[in-house]
């Protein structure tokens, strides 16, 4: 019996981190509550330091990356009951090429 108790909590515990219910909650979040989360300013804040302390271009780009998707997330994805449509599929083909551009440029060319 204490088996089955444990199961069920950790699932009643698991329940949020489910794709569907990340997606929705992703969605719904406006960036002033995200950036106004004091766990992601400082996980920001600790990645922007230790990426400008050591000079990283990778940790900087992943902040760079980690911010777009953020934004991307949030303006390009469509609501669960819609489905993608071709205009809102530009903005998919703008930001990808957007951050796509900027990581290959800072990793090859510039390097």
């Amino acid at each position: 019996m204490e088996k089955q108790q444990l199961m069920d909590k950790t699932v009643e515990v698991l329940r949020p981190f489910e794709t569907s219910n990340l997606m929705t909650t992703m969605q719904t979040l406006t960036l002033a509550q995200i950036f106004s989360n004091p766990v992601v300013l400082i996980i920001i804040t600790a990645i922007l330091f230790f990426g400008i302390l050591k000079k990283s271009m990778p940790v900087l780009l992943t902040l760079f990356f980690l911010i777009a998707m953020i934004i991307f997330m949030r303006y390009a994805m469509p609501p669960p009951d819609q489905e993608l449509s071709l205009s809102s599929i530009f903005p998919f083909i703008g930001a990808g090429i957007g951050i796509g551009g900027v990581i290959i440029y800072f990793t090859m060319i510039k390097s």
